[in-house]
């Protein structure tokens, strides 16, 4: 996610505005830039890569006095990095700067209207139309103008907008994109979170959806939509800036799991129309989508997990051949791949050397390439027919978890479009419904999985091993599950096929090693209860993760985690923060640090 630091008032430098912003960094970005007014004018300066290279380019200029300021760091969704795109950006007067977090879902539309009342445009971004449309509204009252503007757009946003002509006051506005405000005599200061404040007052508002706010020396004035005047109380921060960094959680993990709600919205944002799937970025693949004669997914780790359930739904529900490999496998196969073959790589980085050569090959014998990926620019995007982006946002746990689920929706959504026009219509439009319900489900489920993990994860830290095991779309959570417990706990820990249990695997099994199974309320409960009584008669502790009030299987097991009731292809979605949750916990009671797990990396990048 961008980082957004602004202040006003005296006794405020540059460097103090990019010392601030570093306090963000942890955050993850591309590219980083800085609009400050002087008595001489509004000024921009911004740059593709690290605040250094940005620090570069102002130079002797840190130490210069300004009036006000805000600055930026940019993980890239619409353009990649590069100088122009990097924000603040301007209006065509060059007196307006704006900086934005989230997605303007109808930019498309915005631009083409202003470019054809001969507005003119600097980047590819979403967020440029914002300053545009600002100057469209303007007639000398700046809350006003943004008043106006917020009605305009669609999607999420933590917007901060200067103009050259108020240098006394900064406007904001939130809705689906957290924005942190206050003020002392000294000034007034708007960041993403509070760890940029904290150097400088600790009684803070945090801005609710459909709120604007006006930022000056000695107070904050918060707003409704209407621009009648809202009361609020502010929160006062005890935390340390370095606890700060993390949103007060112990661990970055932890604060990625607990922002699986806004990642679930900024993956699907622009997705969903009128209760059907739907993406621009395929646009230029034309018929091929409608002529597949088969499907290959190519993905390794996490990835290649949520490229089970993708495989699985698009067999069901569209009636296509899929099938899927890991990737490091897939580079030294001879596959009969050709036109009118699909070839799924997903991987978060975008630089994943296996799925990388894996995606050569297939274009090389004629497939098309369609990419799922986080990074905007990354290789993969650039070497792939199309790609979509899951817009996670900067992961800084080495393990992947809201990127997984990013995945996972994301993944649904391209297999409901693949599926539409195959088998029954309305029954993809009662997924993508409940697809898009999912945010809120997180919301509603988070804190209380968090409790019913933590309690399980003190009974069973000590054991030393661990099986997992699902059938149909809840063995991929089986192998993903184990995967999160071993990466970070160092238990072994291992997933299979329930029914796979009586060829081998059970001879493992005593009441020193327990078994997680994954048994939602679908076809194949039946025999997962029969499974998880054969683990039974072996002593084995069996752990459920199961859908809510399901007495069947409370009867059965030793111990279980509810989750919210949903259809069958959803489930791995939904018991993803669950099975997330208990690893970390699992981790923490063993006293290791689940953020820097040993000898792993984020991104793969040599074979």
């Amino acid at each position: 996610m961008c980082g957004i630091v602004g202040m006003v008032g005296r006794d405020l430098t540059i460097k103090k505005l990019v010392d601030a912003l570093r306090k963000l960094e942890y955050r993850g970005y591309d590219s980083a830039g800085i609009a400050f007014r002087t008595n001489e004018g509004l000024r921009v300066e911004k740059a593709a890569g690290k605040i250094d290279v940005l620090e570069s380019h102002l130079g002797n200029m840190m130490n210069t006095d300004v009036l006000q300021g805000m600055a930026h760091t940019r993980w890239a969704t619409h353009g990649g990095p590069s100088d122009f795109n990097a924000h603040p950006h301007t209006d065509c007067t060059g007196k307006i700067a704006v900086v934005h977090n989230g997605i303007i879902e109808n930019f498309d539309e915005l631009r083409t209207g202003l470019e054809s009342n001969g507005h003119i445009f600097k980047s590819s971004t979403d967020t440029e139309v914002i300053a545009h449309l600002v100057e469209d509204h303007y007639r000398g009252d700046l809350v006003t103008a943004l008043r106006h503007t917020l009605v305009d757009l669609e999607g999420a946003y933590a917007i901060g907008v200067m103009h050259q002509d108020h240098p006394d006051i900064i406007v904001a506005a939130r809705k689906g994109s957290p924005l942190v405000i206050g003020a002392t005599q000294g000034g007034g200061f708007m960041a993403s979170d509070v760890t940029p404040l904290l150097k400088y007052l600790r009684d803070v508002h945090f801005m609710e959806d459909g709120e604007l706010a006006v930022i000056k020396s000695g107070n904050v004035e918060i707003l409704k939509l209407d621009g009648t005047p809202k009361v609020k109380n502010p929160t006062r921060i005890t935390w340390s800036e370095d606890a700060a960094e993390k949103g007060g959680y112990p661990h970055f993990m932890l604060k990625e799991i607990y922002e699986e709600p806004q990642t679930l919205r900024n993956a699907i944002t622009g997705r969903i129309k009128n209760k059907l799937p739907h993406f621009r970025e395929l646009e230029k693949m034309g018929e091929d989508l409608t002529k597949i004669k088969g499907v290959t997914v190519l993905a390794c780790g996490t990835s290649y997990h949520a490229g089970l359930v993708f495989q699985r739904f698009v067999q069901d529900y569209a009636g296509i051949k899929a099938d899927i490999d890991v990737a490091s496998e897939f580079r030294y196969r001879n596959l009969p791949l050709g036109e009118g073959d699909i070839v799924v790589a997903i991987s978060q980085s975008g630089e994943t050397a296996d799925t990388l050569e894996g995606i050569r090959k297939a274009r090389q014998s004629g497939a098309r390439v369609i990419s799922l990926t986080n990074v905007v620019g990354s290789t993969i995007s650039r070497e792939s027919d199309a790609v979509i982006y899951i817009n996670a946002g900067p992961e800084i746990g080495v393990a992947a978890t809201k990127t997984y689920v990013a995945q996972l929706a994301v993944l649904l959504l391209l297999g409901a479009v693949l599926a539409f026009n195959k088998r029954n219509p309305e029954a993809i439009s009662q997924l993508v419904n409940e697809i898009e319900g999912m945010p809120t489900v997180f919301e509603n489920v988070l804190a209380s999985a968090d409790e019913q993990c933590q309690r399980l994860a003190r009974e069973y830290h000590q054991f030393k091993h661990f099986m997992y095991i699902g059938r149909g779309y809840s063995y991929p959570s089986a192998l993903e599950g184990a995967l999160k417990l071993k990466e970070i706990s160092y238990i072994h820990a291992s997933g299979y096929q329930a029914g796979e249990l009586k060829h081998g695997p059970i001879a493992l099994l005593d009441r020193e090693f327990p078994v997680f199974a994954i048994i939602p309320e679908d076809e194949l409960k039946a025999k997962m209860l029969s499974n998880i009584m054969e683990t039974r008669a072996r002593d084995a502790k069996v752990v459920a993760i199961c859908s809510e009030s399901d007495r069947e299987v409370s009867r059965a097991v030793n111990s279980r985690i509810e989750v919210p009731k949903v259809s069958a292809p959803l489930y791995p979605l939904v018991m993803s923060p669950y099975l997330q949750l208990f690893a970390y916990h699992v981790a923490v009671a063993r006293g290791y640090d689940p953020d820097r797990p040993r000898n792993l990396a984020k991104s793969v990048t040599v074979e």
